[in-house]
């Protein structure tokens, strides 16, 4: 199944991470402290317009990394797998290997 988002829309894959210490043991998650998710960038929108007519220019390219809030976006279920829609605005931050 293909997905294309819409105007300044991005399509994300999220990413299951578990904390884990070095020797593997998986540590529980703290309920206290709200990370963000991290997540694959699948499709995304071709931009759309800003509010004074010019053209928003789309930073986000799909297999990029991202990191976004918790709670934010639409979150739906493809061949089994959790996606998320979300606006480019709402993303927090792009991770890119060191270069």
């Amino acid at each position: 199944m293909k997905i294309r988002p819409i105007l300044d829309k991005v399509v994300v894959k999220v990413q299951k991470t578990e904390a884990a210490t070095r020797g593997g043991i998986l540590l529980a998650k703290s309920s206290s402290k709200e990370e963000p998710i991290r997540a694959e960038v699948v499709a995304r929108g071709d931009g759309g317009m800003t509010d004074d007519g010019r053209k928003l220019k789309m930073y986000i390219e799909p297999g990029d990394i991202v990191l976004i809030p918790k709670g934010a976006g639409t979150s739906f279920m493809m061949d089994g797998k959790e996606y998320i829609i979300i606006s480019q605005q709402d993303v927090l931050a792009a991770i890119y290997p060191n270069t």
